[in-house]
């Protein structure tokens, strides 16, 4: 389906599920919807931690069509929102027309989902997406930097990688610098902070094998972990790996315009 079919269906209710593997050619993005008085700090808080919260659009106060998803509502395109109040997860839902103010400022940041479509397109196998699970994501002891109300710890995003696989997987993500780009850390889980790698803060685990070596990415979670933690009246995000799916393809934010990967078969 084209990513306008699918935010279709997501208004009416018909597709409620993560959206890994869903339109793999368009990119995906996390979403931060917060009142314009914190705006300055978070936008901040993205300068300073473009791993973690690589920007790609903001929307003016009040406004909710995407300039990349022509048509879009950021209201109700999203399969599933989180809203925090004062800190704390306050509910999810499906629709938030009603919540929604002419002060809200809505960040859109790159997805690792547009990666992992190009890691899949090179025939490089990714557990999660072949079970149809939300990708692993794991709190670290590794502290964001921090900006105005806005500090926390990383959230990463674990897929198990062959081994043989590793170098190609590196350069691959590298390519993608506004969708978290290269690995933050490879190898041993605690020495991130990570005492149990089956048991993920958020998503889904999926098994390791001999032969293969966890690999951790930053995340577009980790603005949920700085929402707690500033205990701001309002904000609204996006559930995990519940991503709003844009219009532009993942070959518009190749790191070098006109660049291609080589697939595995060319």
């Amino acid at each position: 389906m084209k990513s306008k079919e699918v935010r279709e269906r997501i208004r009416r209710g018909e597709f409620q599920k993560n959206t890994s593997g869903a339109c793999d050619e368009y990119v995906q993005a996390n979403v931060v919807i917060l009142p314009k008085e914190f705006a300055f700090d978070f936008f901040l808080y993205t300068y300073r931690n473009p791993k973690a919260c690589p920007l790609i659009e903001v929307l003016e106060a009040g406004e909710y069509e995407s300039r990349l998803a022509k048509g879009s509502d950021i209201r109700m395109d999203i399969p599933l929102y989180h809203v925090f109040i004062n800190g704390k997860l306050h509910e999810k839902r499906g629709d938030i027309r009603d919540l929604y103010q002419d002060d809200y400022v809505t960040f859109l940041l790159g997805c690792s989902f547009t990666f992992e479509s190009q890691i899949l397109n090179n025939g490089i196998y990714l557990r999660h997406v072949d079970y149809k699970k939300n990708v692993a994501m794991y709190k670290t002891n590794m502290e964001t930097e921090p900006a105005g109300r806005f500090s926390g710890p990383l959230v990463v995003s674990m897929r198990p990688i062959a081994n043989e696989h590793l170098e190609k997987v590196i350069e691959i993500t590298s390519r993608f610098p506004n969708m978290h780009g290269a690995p933050v850390h490879i190898g041993d889980p605690s020495k991130i902070g990570i005492e149990q790698i089956e048991c993920p803060d958020y998503g889904e685990f999926v098994e390791m094998k001999d032969n293969e070596t966890p690999v951790f990415w930053a995340c577009g979670v980790t603005p949920q972990a700085a929402a707690v933690r500033a205990n701001i009246p309002v904000m609204i995000t996006h559930a995990p790996g519940h991503m709003f799916i844009t219009d532009w393809t993942n070959d518009d934010f190749l790191y070098e315009i006109g660049e291609k990967i080589p697939s595995s078969s060319e």
